[in-house]
């Protein structure tokens, strides 16, 4: 059974040609590189387009990345949030960084096999950074109230974009408490209103302006 990108053409409609290419070509790079690194769950690896690929996109239908801008991927573990996102906006930089490095091992073979020229991945911890960025994503690495000293001051002072500078986190379940052991001034927007499978009932972009 050949597995495509169909699930995310069905709600982003103005892929180009290379774009869908890409795309495409997730699946068997993933397939390969998870037999040899495990990056993804074995049995969730059929389900590569909807729960990581698709997954990863949510940040991009509450935030459109401007050209010029510059993405922190924290914990990418083998490239999600990033490497969809860098896919969708190729003239938007992301630096992908884990403290794993076989995952950036992975990171950087599918980067390469896709042409990815937005793309830096590198092992390292997130406390080790010293450049600044318009957006931080992650994707569920660890509560909130422990992930955001990791990224603090990690943030340029201009926003370029509609909305400012900060984090957008993905994270599923019952989040309420986790913001308000946080303390921070955190935002919820459900994946739902935008991805009809059931996958996303209880999954949101977590936005905390910087």
């Amino acid at each position: 059974m050949e597995i495509k990108s169909t699930i995310i053409q069905k709600y982003f409609k103005d892929l180009t040609e290379t774009q869908i290419a890409q795309l495409d070509q997730l699946y068997p790079l993933y397939s390969f590189w998870n037999a040899q690194i495990n990056v993804i769950s074995r049995k969730d690896i059929e389900e590569l387009y909807e729960r990581h690929i698709l997954h990863s996109l949510g940040i991009a239908k509450f935030c459109t990345f401007k050209k010029g801008e510059k993405v922190l991927d924290v914990g990418t573990g083998g490239g999600f949030p990033g490497i969809p996102l860098a896919i969708l906006f190729p003239d938007t930089e992301f630096h992908l960084v884990d403290s794993i490095g076989k995952k950036i091992k992975v990171v950087t073979e599918v980067a390469s096999a896709l042409g990815l020229k937005n793309v830096k991945a590198s092992h390292l911890r997130a406390e080790q950074i010293t450049d600044q960025y318009d957006f931080v994503v992650s994707r569920a690495v660890t509560r909130l109230i422990d992930f955001y000293p990791w990224v603090k001051g990690k943030f340029k002072k201009d926003s370029k974009n509609a909305i400012p500078n900060g984090i957008l986190y993905l994270k599923g379940g019952e989040l309420e408490e986790e913001i308000k052991e946080s303390r921070l001034k955190a935002e919820l927007y459900p994946l739902a209103e935008y991805f009809e499978e059931d996958f996303f009932e209880t999954k949101y972009v977590v936005y905390v302006p910087q």
